[in-house]
This record gives C-alpha cells, sequence and structure tokens, in this order.
C-alpha cells in the first residue's frame, strides 16, 4: 500500500482497511519548536527535541530510494509484493520486484522496466502545470499526514517511564495515554481518543528507535456502522541510514474492526531496507 496517506484510506475503505506508510509516520512531526533544557529533560521537553529530528528526517525521505516488502494477511491466506521505491522528479514510484517472496520472471521483469521507462519519460515531458499538479497533489497528501501528527500532541499526555537499552541504543521510555478533554475534529482523529502507546527514543540524539501502539476501547465511525476494535496496533521500529538521517525499517498493524456488525481482522506488515540516496530518474539494478 506504500505511502497512501491515513486519510484517503480512511475515507475510501474505512478503517478494517489498513494505512500504509503514513502509519509508519503515525507518531512522528508533531509540531512543536525544541527549546533548551536540564540535564534532567522531562517527558514533553523530550518529546520536542524528538519531533525536531524525525521532522528533519522525513524532509530527507524523497532523497533516498529503498527495498520495502509489503506482506498482507486476510483471512488466513497471507501474500506479499516486494518493491524497489525510487523518488522521480519529486515523487515516488514503485516497481515491483517479487510476489510471494519470488523474483519476477524476466518477462514480468522486462514489463516493469518498461513501466518505470514510461513514468520517467511522461514526467519528463510534463508542462509546469501538469507537473505542479502531480507534486501539489503529494504534498497535499503530506500536509494532511503532518496535520495528524499535530493534532496528536493534543491527543496524548506523555510520561517519562525510566531509560532502558534497546538495540545497541540507550533510550528513554515514554508512555503515551489519551487525554480525556481531547476533542478529535475529524474521523482520522477520532481514533487516537481510544490509544495508548509506548516510545523508546534514543537518548543521544533525541531519534525514535520504536514505537508500540493499541487501541484500548471502541472508536466508532460512520453512525454506527463501522467500529476499530481493542486489539488493533501497531509496532514502528526506525534504524540509521546514513549520517544524522534516521528512516523506518519496520512497521506492522493489526486491525481488529466490526463493519455493518461483522468482524474483520487484517494484519499489514512493512520491511525497509537498503536506503540509498538516489539522483532523479536513477534506475534500480
Amino acid at each position: 500500500m506504500h505511502r497512501e496517506k491515513f486519510t484517503w484510506l480512511m475515507s475510501h475503505h474505512g478503517p478494517s482497511h489498513l494505512p500504509s506508510r503514513v502509519l509508519v509516520c503515525l507518531w512522528f512531526a508533531l509540531a512543536f519548536v525544541p527549546s533548551a533544557f536540564s540535564v534532567e529533560p522531562n517527558a514533553r521537553e523530550i518529546i520536542k527535541l524528538s519531533i525536531a529530528a524525525t521532522e528533519a528526517d522525513w524532509k530527507a525521505m524523497p532523497d533516498f530510494s529503498d527495498i520495502e516488502r509489503d506482506a498482507d494477511t486476510r483471512g488466513g491466506l497471507a501474500t506479499s509484493k516486494t518493491y524497489q521505491v525510487l523518488t522521480i522528479d519529486g515523487s515516488p514510484y514503485y516497481r515491483l520486484i517479487a510476489v510471494n517472496d519470488q523474483p519476477l520472471s524476466p518477462a514480468e521483469q522486462a514489463r516493469e522496466s518498461e513501466k518505470l521507462e514510461r513514468v520517467i519519460a511522461k514526467r519528463t515531458d510534463e508542462s509546469e502545470k501538469q507537473r505542479a499538479k502531480r507534486l501539489a497533489q503529494y504534498q497535499e497528501d503530506r500536509n494532511r499526514m503532518f496535520a495528524l501528527m499535530r493534532a496528536m500532541a493534543e491527543a496524548f499526555d506523555f510520561k517519562l517511564a525510566g531509560e532502558e537499552r534497546l538495540e545497541d541504543h540507550d533510550v528513554f521510555v515514554l508512555e503515551a495515554t489519551p487525554r480525556p478533554e481531547y476533542q478529535p475534529n475529524s474521523r482520522e482523529t477520532k481514533v487516537l481518543t481510544g490509544m495508548k502507546g509506548i516510545l523508546w527514543i534514543d537518548k543521544d540524539n533525541y531519534q525514535w528507535v520504536k514505537v508500540e501502539a493499541e487501541v484500548l476501547q471502541p472508536v466508532v465511525f460512520g453512525w454506527f456502522i463501522a467500529k476499530v476494535m481493542p486489539g488493533t496496533s501497531f509496532v514502528l521500529e526506525q534504524g540509521l541510514v546514513t549520517k544524522g538521517v534516521w528512516l523506518p525499517k519496520h512497521f506492522r498493524l493489526e486491525i481488529k474492526a466490526k463493519v455493518l456488525w461483522l468482524p474483520k481482522t487484517y494484519v499489514h506488515d512493512e520491511t525497509y531496507r537498503d536506503y540509498r540516496r538516489t539522483l532523479p530518474f536513477s534506475t534500480p539494478q
């Protein structure tokens, strides 16, 4: 499902379908300005500095390509697709390279190469108006995502629960719990009212190493037509990809919902690897 935005998926498919890479950054980019603090920072100060770090990372994301594997499980059936993710003239393109962990056949590889060449040619030949429209749509999606992140600053209280060692990082452990007084202003932010989470934040550079979140109480959408149920959860893990830049390496989301009173379960798992800086219109080897 790649980098489609949470808001698009919720409006087109309902909560039984899963957002993808936007939920990889579900806890990112809360709109704060970093401030100086004492030797012993409190939870809010840690959040402020970590947000500044992750905002810088997300600005750098279009400069990188990566290999992304998307695995879905519905009704006991598991499937997966693997993509080379490229940024082509300012917006991403996903080139299919494997299905169910099997490489494409030579004929299928040739077809995917032809598709990539057509996209490059199309974007190269775009008029200024066409290009502006494409990039504006991409930026609109990103802005919508960040609006959701900003809402999270109001939706949660953060508590410093301790310090740990996680994946060779000394981390702060922060607990996020819903604020009872928070009033959501959209269907997307409404789900925040039923969630809690834990964040592991690197003590040296305030990067997000790991995030876990789960739904604690049912959240109803659309006149009781759909309901996100307890047991819905996600896990996000990040890693250093180059000096000063951290990006996602794993994201898993399990959705438990009721749609028209019928139970639905959906599991989506994404892994990202082989990040590298790419030149415009570069073709994967």
